[in-house]
């Protein structure tokens, strides 16, 4: 049986900046901090293997190591308090686990293996523990496997897909034909299945008030990114640009008020032809702020976190539905649900890690679930949808993951904002027809995974091709 995923499981609140290099790891650790309470652990050795370890440097990966092993996890930490950790045990060289043991932190405790690939994904990490007298009494192995996901090695959830609820849902699909068959018999949207499924696990206020908690951490976050100026951490010396653009669109927006007696109160209002300028503006202040270490939402990653609100933003103010005077909260619980009901189809049929499957994976799985949700918001139907997503994938077919310096930063930030713009033409362009089309969402998967298998591990979010070795200067 297929594991369900669902939206809590795409949509989560961690830290930036990156749902694999650095949520995942850091899940994976507090994990082992956690079985180590109450043990005579005296010496603790991690090691990251593959991506973890060619680009892990530049993501965060050991600091988020230390973190988690201190107890953090990334839905509760905050950027300040990871620094002062960090801070804190470079000084002491000692570890504070949970329950107060501490344990020496010598150079080399996190060693680097990144031309060793283990066997079940490109993204492992390895943990021994052992106590005074030497003897081992902690070892594992955690693969992070994208959008935060963690599996085991000794587990099999979901074909290595870790942490899915196996549990059955009243309305199960597994693939998009099958969704696209249940809406046909139970005459339901893509929205309603997901909400039904969801409605299994909680009550269903508290799953439409859970929805709306990950839209709030959205915003919180764009609003964040909008406030932060100066460059971003890692050596790069890239400018954030969402304060000066978004100093722009305001008062551009102001000028055109002024002819509309006074300044509008309801900014969905606003002048169309800037529609592209702001959501330009929204991606690009999420993913400053995930390069920069910040609160971000994983949607499905946080390489690729700002293309779902940006589209998002689109549907909220230059959608019809929204100059109707739809509701916000209404417009986020169906975009936000159907575009889970497409990413769950990328998770369970290939990958959502740019480390195994190369950047079409993030920015691709993303701008294909902004498409989808953004032509149900316009009231497709759910051919219209699929077609949508279909649209958006095929035309990210083999994008690399390249980043330079190991950052998420280049070409990242900038890439978001692209796929968000590809998101809204292809949602536009499924709905000129009847969801009737020659490929479907399915095939477009299976091919996404296909070319990420054969795809050069130099190009899948190692630093060792394209523009992470092109680029001498930035």
């Amino acid at each position: 049986m297929t594991a369900y995923v669902g939206i809590f499981d795409l949509f989560t609140i961690g830290i930036g900046p990156s749902s694999s290099h650095t949520v995942g790891p850091m899940k994976a650790a507090a994990d082992v901090a956690a079985a180590l309470e109450g043990t005579p652990v005296a010496t603790l050795d991690v090691t990251l293997y593959g991506s973890l370890a060619a680009t892990g440097d530049g993501h965060g990966t050991p600091t988020a190591v230390l973190a988690g092993l201190e107890g953090c996890r990334p839905d509760s930490v905050r950027a300040p308090e990871i620094r002062e950790r960090a801070a804190r045990i470079e000084a002491d060289h000692e570890l504070r686990l949970p329950g107060g043991r501490t344990v020496p932190l010598w150079d080399g405790a996190i060693a680097r293996e990144p031309r060793t690939i283990l066997d079940r994904h490109t993204n492992g990490i390895r943990f021994i523990a052992r106590d005074d007298a030497g003897t081992v009494i902690l070892d594992r192995t955690a693969f992070s496997v994208g959008g935060g996901f963690v599996v085991w090695q000794h587990e099999e959830v979901g074909a290595g897909k870790g942490e899915l609820d196996a549990e059955p849902v009243p309305f199960p699909f597994a693939s998009a034909a099958e969704l696209l068959a249940l809406c046909d018999a139970q005459g339901l949207s893509i929205e309603s299945v997901v909400l039904r499924n969801e409605g299994t696990r909680r009550d269903p206020a508290a799953v439409r008030e859970g929805i709306l908690t990950i839209r709030d951490a959205i915003d919180e976050c764009v609003a964040a990114g909008i406030a932060a100026h100066g460059t971003l951490p890692g050596g790069l010396d890239v400018r954030r640009r969402a304060p000066g653009l978004h100093a722009h669109l305001v008062a551009v927006d102001a000028g055109h008020d002024a002819g509309h007696d006074g300044a509008r109160e309801d900014t969905r209002g606003r002048d169309h032809e800037f529609a592209q300028e702001w959501v330009n503006l929204t991606a690009l202040a999420v993913n400053e702020e995930n390069a920069a270490g910040g609160r971000v939402v994983t949607a499905p990653t946080n390489g690729a976190a700002g293309i779902i609100p940006a589209v998002l933003h689109y549907a909220e103010h230059y959608t019809p539905a929204a100059r109707r005077g739809a509701s916000r909260d209404d417009i986020a619980v169906t975009f936000l649900a159907t575009a889970a009901a497409i990413g769950a189809l990328y998770k369970t049929r290939a990958s959502i890690s740019g480390a195994e499957v190369g950047c079409q994976g993030e920015v691709g799985s993303a701008s294909s679930m902004a498409a989808g949700a953004l032509a149900a918001v316009l009231g497709g139907t759910p051919r219209q949808v699929e077609n949508a997503a279909e649209i958006a994938m095929e035309h990210n077919l083999g994008l690399t993951c390249d980043p330079i310096g190991g950052l998420v930063q280049i070409p990242c930030i900038e890439r978001n904002a692209i796929a968000a713009g590809k998101a809204i033409n292809a949602a536009r362009m499924a709905l000129w027809g009847d969801g009737t089309h020659r490929v479907s969402l399915d095939q477009v998967i299976e091919t996404m995974r296909q070319t990420g298998r054969d795809m050069s591990d130099k190009y899948k979010e190692t630093a060792l091709g394209g523009l992470a070795v092109n680029v001498v200067e930035c």
